[in-house]
């Protein structure tokens, strides 16, 4: 049974590793919800369905044409992901007593560390760096991509667009059978609430962690936020025919363990926090976190991507 963060930290009877643990999901639209499933070893190898085989109506005394379905393997990598978090001990010793200069450092790195994770998450890509996982958008091909138009188009410009785009919604949506997220950025997540009041088209929902926030039939509509350097996960920049100003959506239904179709993480020992104390080469302590994790998507349509939405 694949667990959530919040789920394998409420379990969790190491405090420092427990703190750190919250600290990721709890500023994540993604890791408060994506499950993991715990493997062993560094790699985890699945049959996905590739055809199904045949069936047929018989006569009496005739016999069934035989045939057998198709299973391809695929293979997933753990890979690695954390960082070290020094503090002078002289900071340490002579300014925690306005803070916990430490825990606030590891707070600052798991916050770094759910930056990375969600950028990779969907633009995460081997060949420009071999040590990250495949993110939504690489993984996504064929039939889970649909366009807009040849050159994008807007959101909320006039009646036509709107009902044009919520017509684009459904089509994305009903791509994914039990759709449990759609992500986007923050310029289209501002259409989409202009554009839903007009049409009457928009709700809101309260997700895990209490927060309030959009919904298109029943789905949460959220942005994914910003990768560490303040620019957007889903950016606004790709471009869409003559567009240079374009964006996509997506969206994502989370499996709840390896035999159920959707999207889930793979990790092995969870989020690791490690306090190595004073280091001998310089006066600092140091606290490290690492995390042995990878993404994994079964079945034939756990996720879809909309292309060319421009942000007017």
């Amino acid at each position: 049974m694949a667990l959530t963060l919040a789920q394998s930290a409420a379990q969790s009877t190491n405090m420092l590793g427990r703190g750190v643990t919250e600290a990721i999901y709890t500023s994540s639209v993604v890791l408060d919800r994506l499950p993991f499933e715990t493997i062993e070893g560094n790699a985890f190898q699945y049959w996905q369905e590739a055809a199904l085989p045949g069936s047929e109506f018989r006569a009496v005394n005739a016999a069934y044409t035989e045939s057998t379905g198709n299973l391809t393997s695929a293979t997933e990598s753990l890979v690695i992901l954390g960082g070290d978090a020094d503090v002078d001990r002289y900071l340490q010793l002579t300014r925690s007593n306005l803070f916990d200069q430490r825990a606030t450092q590891a707070a600052l790195k798991a916050k770094s560390v759910n930056a990375k994770f969600s950028d990779t998450f969907i633009n995460g890509n081997t060949a420009v760096d071999a040590n990250a996982f495949n993110g939504l958008k690489n993984r996504l091909t064929g039939a889970q991509v649909i366009s807009s138009g040849a050159n994008g188009a807007a959101i909320n410009t006039d009646p036509g667009t709107r009902q044009t785009f919520f017509d684009q919604l459904d089509s994305l949506i009903s791509l994914v059978p039990g759709a449990d997220v759609i992500y986007t950025n923050a310029a289209v997540l501002a259409k989409f609430r202009s554009a839903a009041r007009r049409e009457t088209a928009g709700q809101t929902t309260v997700d895990s962690l209490g927060r309030t926030v959009d919904a298109y039939n029943g789905i949460p509509v959220v942005d994914i936020g910003n990768k560490a350097d303040g620019t957007a996960i889903i950016p606004q920049t790709e471009t869409q025919g003559t567009a240079v100003t374009a964006s996509s959506i997506y969206a994502v239904n989370f499996g709840e363990g390896l035999s159920d179709q959707g999207v889930v993480g793979l990790t092995n020992g969870g989020v690791q926090v490690q306090d190595l104390g004073q280091l001998e080469t310089k006066s600092v302590y140091r606290t490290r976190i690492e995390w042995f994790c990878g993404l994994a998507l079964f079945g034939p349509r756990p996720g879809a991507r909309l292309t060319g939405v421009l942000a007017s």
